[in-house]
């Protein structure tokens, strides 16, 4: 009697969409919340400010910028009084560069979790991007107390803010994964941060206007997914210049650079805990 053939099962990555495996960051929700809890708890732990850090980040950055580009530069604020104007981009650009920076250090800050326990690692940066929320809400009644100072109306654009804050959250993911996947292999990526955070300030109108970029070359200004969300604050509040046409750009390159990002950080999460 012939003995039967053993059966040859054959592993093989998965491919296409199915490898980002999206369903399971769903069902480990849970996670993300007590990993956002932890995170807020451990930023605070023993200050003395507590949240009172995030008032006096933003106040302070507004007093300086008022100061050197609103009063000795001399530089326009599209009719509104400078403070209001420069906090109006502040916001969404420190919202970005904390949730960037968070995402970026996330998985190297966790290593002793990743190595031991099996869990989606995309839920790490994504805990850390959602927790710059806390400071971001504490800054908003910041810059209403500001507005309400120098007599700036409220508008039913106001609306939309939620709209912009939660796509700067979308570039600073987009962007993280890139970072977080990469610094966990190359501990120079967190060197490079603080200069590459400094140049993106700069080539964002966060002190200037974007009245100062000839027009024909905001098409391509707005490849910078932070233009279109901070000329979004800025609109809403006070008007001017309508972001809906910068969006298109920064919509595009955001897109990109997240589902680039996703497929990047899922295909080397693999050897994470050989570097970690």
């Amino acid at each position: 009697m012939t003995p039967h053939p053993i059966p040859t099962v054959r592993i093989r990555p998965a491919t296409g969409w199915s490898a980002l495996d999206l369903r399971a960051v769903w069902e480990y929700r849970e996670l993300v919340y007590f990993m956002v809890w932890r995170d807020v708890k451990v930023r605070y732990k023993q200050t003395v400010l507590g949240v009172g850090w995030a008032v006096l980040q933003p106040l302070a950055s507004m007093l300086i910028f008022t100061v050197i580009f609103g009063r000795l530069a001399q530089l326009p604020s599209d009719g509104a009084p400078y403070a209001v104007f420069t906090l109006a981009a502040l916001l969404p650009w420190q919202l970005f560069s904390s949730a960037f920076n968070g995402a970026a250090n996330s998985v190297a800050g966790n290593a002793g979790v990743i190595s031991k326990v099996y869990f989606p690692r995309l839920v790490v940066p994504i805990a850390a991007v959602v927790a710059t929320l806390v400071d971001f809400a504490v800054s908003v009644v910041l810059l209403a107390a500001v507005m309400i100072w120098y007599g700036v109306a409220f508008r039913a654009e106001l609306v939309f803010l939620p709209l912009f804050a939660a796509f700067a959250l979308l570039a600073a993911l987009a962007a993280g994964l890139w970072s977080a996947a990469l610094n966990v292999k190359y501990r120079d990526v967190r060197y490079v941060m603080p200069y590459l955070l400094q140049l993106w300030l700069f080539a964002s109108p966060v002190a200037y206007s974007l009245s100062l970029v000839p027009e024909r070359y905001r098409a391509l200004y707005a490849l910078n997914p932070l233009v279109g969300v901070i000329q979004g604050f800025r609109w809403a509040l006070f008007g001017g210049v309508d972001p809906w046409s910068l969006m298109l750009g920064s919509v595009i390159v955001t897109v990109l650079l997240l589902i680039g990002g996703l497929f990047y950080f899922r295909r080397t999460e693999q050897a994470f805990s050989d570097y970690l």
